[in-house]
């Protein structure tokens, strides 16, 4: 029988009645539960709603602040002109050496030869933070941005600077870091090579860890060498997997981890444009902070710090490019040496005794406020006019034409190289086979060299600006030339057809002299025989 027939029929009744209930009542808890999590999940959609038109709120009220920051900069940037002849070479010449761009040579293989070390602004060249107020200071050299500029006479002063091709300046920035951090590797640790570096810049000696930008990327660098070498030892193998010596992460930090680095996005990428705008890390300015963040949070708002890049290269008295390296410095040469070595010879027949003035006005400039008296255009800032000849470079020294300072230059940047690859091998080989050269560079991925440029796009427009500039500059030296030529070939002629003008005369004066003695003489002997 089955189980179900022998239940009564109470039985059952009772059975299918509780089953009911009770089925019911479950569905009914079910449903309230349900309604609970329903409930939960538009309160949930509903406070994801409100998140994310708050965030747009607040995405759309930061762009509008960001872009009245940025506009507000870009137009109080763009009023400040300069009055006086552009290509004309002012007392005071800032050299604005935007890093990897070859702007040691010049300093070393021009500069030097042109002005003498006393001539200098102190700590000129690189040597932690710049402070022009020496007298006679005729000659500023520095990885310092244009903000600097604000610290400085501007009626008074002429800036140069020389630009390179944005991808080859991030290859030499990434290679350059790796060179001076593998110097490093010589100590058995980090800690050990920390505290050496720290002994010896307590001696008050200047290192490359103390010049922007190399003081944030050599430590960064060298932090990652030594975690590197760590860890090859660590494993018991030093097997490099790659030949690409720009992607041998045993050994040294690939190129695309270094490039999408923040310390890469805030320092390198760009540089060049927020160097010659004065927006650098290393800025002067106030608002150079707000600034800068503004422009790398939102991309399109870079397009007025280009602008006011460009407007600052207009202004300067000679832009180069490191590519065109030959007759950027024949240009050099002829714009700004021939007019530095005009300054000085012309300055020396003044004498010593207006200098010596000069000297002692300008020493009372150190006992000013600096800021005020180089911020207002009323500045006492000392011009610099007279130069004795005990200050002037070896060049202006020697009789110098700007072909002869071209020899000079071609001499001395060989031995510079020289001396330069020889270090930097020595550098690398505590890397080996991480070694960088040109042959190397062709083995980097085309997507890597694409996002590179996507990375510097401003520096790329900035760049393509300054080949404009370059060319212009080229035209106007040689119609100077031709100009000058045509001159010097007029003077010849004049002084050629004046000279024989003057024979003649000279020639004359002397046959009529001798006739007349001549004939002096015959009237005596003449009137002796009469008598």
């Amino acid at each position: 029988m089955s189980v179900y027939t022998s239940l009564e029929d109470s039985d059952c009744t009772s059975f299918f009645g509780s089953f009911r209930f009770d089925f019911w009542d479950r569905l009914e808890v079910g449903m309230r539960q349900k309604g609970h999590i329903f409930d939960g999940f538009v309160i949930l959609v509903f406070l994801l709603s409100v998140s994310t038109i708050t965030k747009a709120t607040e995405g759309k009220d930061g762009f509008k602040q960001c872009e009245h920051i940025v506009k507000q900069w870009a137009s109080s940037s763009l009023d400040l002109e300069v009055k006086n002849d552009k290509h004309v070479l002012q007392n005071l010449l800032f050299f604005l050496h935007v890093p990897r761009t070859g702007g040691r040579t010049y300093f070393h293989c021009f500069l030097k030869k042109l002005y003498a070390s006393s001539l200098e602004c102190p700590r000129s060249y690189d040597k932690l933070r710049i402070d022009p107020r020496k007298p006679k200071c005729r000659l500023l050299v520095t990885h310092d941005d244009y903000s600097m500029m604000n610290k400085l006479h501007k009626d008074e002063t002429s800036v140069v600077t020389i630009l390179r091709n944005p991808i080859d300046r991030v290859f030499s920035a990434y290679e350059f870091s790796v060179e001076v951090a593998a110097r490093f590797l010589v100590h058995p640790n980090l800690t050990s090579a920390t505290k050496m570096s720290g002994r010896l810049r307590s001696k008050n000696t200047i290192s490359t860890l103390d010049i922007w930008p190399w003081k944030y990327l050599v430590p960064w660098m060298r932090e990652d060498l030594f975690a590197r070498r760590e860890a090859r030892e660590q494993n018991g193998h030093s097997v490099v997997t790659s030949t690409n010596p720009y992607d041998m992460k045993e050994m040294v930090m690939p190129l695309h981890e270094y490039i999408n680095n923040p310390i890469a996005r805030d320092i390198i990428h760009n540089g060049a444009t927020f160097q010659v705008s004065g927006l650098t890390n290393n800025s002067y300015l106030t608002e150079a902070h707000d600034v800068r963040h503004c422009v790398l949070k939102y991309q399109s708002l870079g397009d007025y710090v280009l602008k006011v890049a460009k407007k600052r290269l207009d202004d300067m008295l000679y832009v180069g490019l490191t590519e065109n390296h030959k007759e950027s410095a024949t240009m050099f040469a002829n714009v700004v040496g021939t007019q530095a070595i005009s300054q000085f010879t012309g300055s020396t027949s003044h004498g010593d005794h207006t200098a010596k003035n000069s000297s002692e006005q300008g020493s009372s400039l150190l006992e000013s406020d600096f800021d005020t008296t180089y911020h207002h255009s009323n500045s006492t800032y000392q011009k610099p006019n007279q130069i004795s000849a005990a200050d002037q470079g070896e060049a202006t020294k020697e009789n110098m034409t700007a072909g002869k300072l071209m020899d000079v230059y071609e001499s001395c940047i060989s031995n510079l190289r020289k001396t330069q690859s020889e270090r930097r091998v020595n550098s690398l080989k505590k890397i080996d086979p991480a070694n960088f050269t040109k042959e190397g560079r062709r083995q980097v991925s085309e997507a890597l060299l694409q996002e590179i440029t996507s990375l510097n796009h401003l520096d790329v427009e900035l760049y393509k600006y300054a080949q404009t500039i370059f060319a212009n500059q080229h035209k106007r030296m040689l119609v100077n030339k031709v100009v000058t030529n045509q001159l010097d070939s007029d003077f010849d002629d004049s002084y050629r057809a004046f000279s024989w003008e003057a024979i003649c005369i000279a020639v004359s004066v002397v046959f009529v002299a001798l006739f007349a003695v001549l004939f002096v003489t015959a009237k005596r002997r003449t009137s002796k025989l009469k008598l």
